[in-house]
């Protein structure tokens, strides 16, 4: 398997990078670090820390990744899993591979498998839709109203095919939209059903990031979060919920018009998250090397 290149950087050139990240970080969690302070929530954007489990401050710190060597890096010597040698310190691949080789090992045979699959284009975000199907009873898990109401939601549910290949996403249908959907999907099958045009598995490309902690380096980091907040506004425009309130119109899919939209916007995420899916392939493989 191939491994990352190993680098040197100066103390000029690692603080530097570690300056623009969090300057990047900073900017991408503003709002997220205002709205906390004044005690008021985002049903869209504050997903991506809600449901991911990260804080603003995950993100502000800044990792070189591995197989990158930092000289005079005397806050970096103090963190976990790194070694300092020769005035030199990096990532412990080998007391970073005992603890976390099972996950990159994981991770590396997902990330694989959808990056050789083709991108399926017909589910039309339904997913969102099939979350609250029949539920007019239930609460929901975004307090926003639905656009087309209970009743109009679930005839959109009725009038298209359920095809979810996520499990993730699969695992929020209600009781009543779980035998419609195309396949049952389990954990344990999730590498076999991801395939690149879905947009959690996008998303999720940040959820590995945060599986790999410091092996991952801080760019890439930042790279797959601003995809995957893209990818979110996009999920919730397509969803049955009313986004107006937010500023962001929807992307009818009940329609064929939202449809083809919809699958567009697939399309372009999924050309967006292939690069990155194969650099974290390859921050997979250093860590097995």
């Amino acid at each position: 398997m191939p491994t990352l290149a190993a680098t040197v950087l100066s103390p000029a050139d690692w603080a530097a990078r570690a300056t623009a990240h969090r300057d990047r970080a900073d900017a991408l969690t503003e709002g997220r670090r205002e709205r906390a302070a004044r005690g008021e929530s985002h049903a869209i954007e504050d997903f991506l820390f809600e449901y991911y489990n990260a804080k603003p401050g995950q993100l502000r710190r800044w990792h070189p990744g591995i197989g990158v060597a930092l000289q005079a890096a005397d806050a970096h010597a103090e963190q976990r899993w790194y070694v300092t040698r020769d005035g030199e310190t990096s990532l412990d691949r080998a007391a970073f591979a005992a603890e976390r080789g099972d996950t990159a090992l994981y991770i590396r045979r997902l990330l694989v498998a959808t990056a050789g699959r083709a991108p399926l284009l017909g589910c039309f975000g339904m997913h969102e839709w099939a979350m609250v199907y029949r539920s007019a009873d239930v609460e929901r898990r975004h307090g926003l109203p639905l656009r087309l109401g209970s009743e109009g939601t679930d005839a959109a549910v009725e009038a298209n095919p359920l095809v979810c290949t996520h499990f993730d996403a699969f695992r929020f249908f209600t009781p009543e939209a779980v035998p419609r959907n195309s396949t049952q999907l389990t954990r344990s099958t999730q590498p076999d059903s991801e395939q690149p045009g879905c947009l959690h598995a996008t998303m999720d490309l940040y959820k590995w990031c945060l599986k790999l902690g410091p092996a991952v380096p801080g760019e890439l980091l930042l790279d797959c979060f601003a995809l995957a907040r893209d990818v979110r506004r996009v999920d919730m425009q397509a969803s049955p919920y009313d986004v107006s309130s937010y500023g962001l119109s929807a992307i009818a899919v009940e329609t064929p018009a939202g449809k083809s939209e919809y699958a567009a916007r697939q399309r372009d995420f999924a050309r967006r998250a292939a690069p990155l899916r194969e650099r974290l392939i390859e921050v997979c493989d250093a860590v097995l090397a």
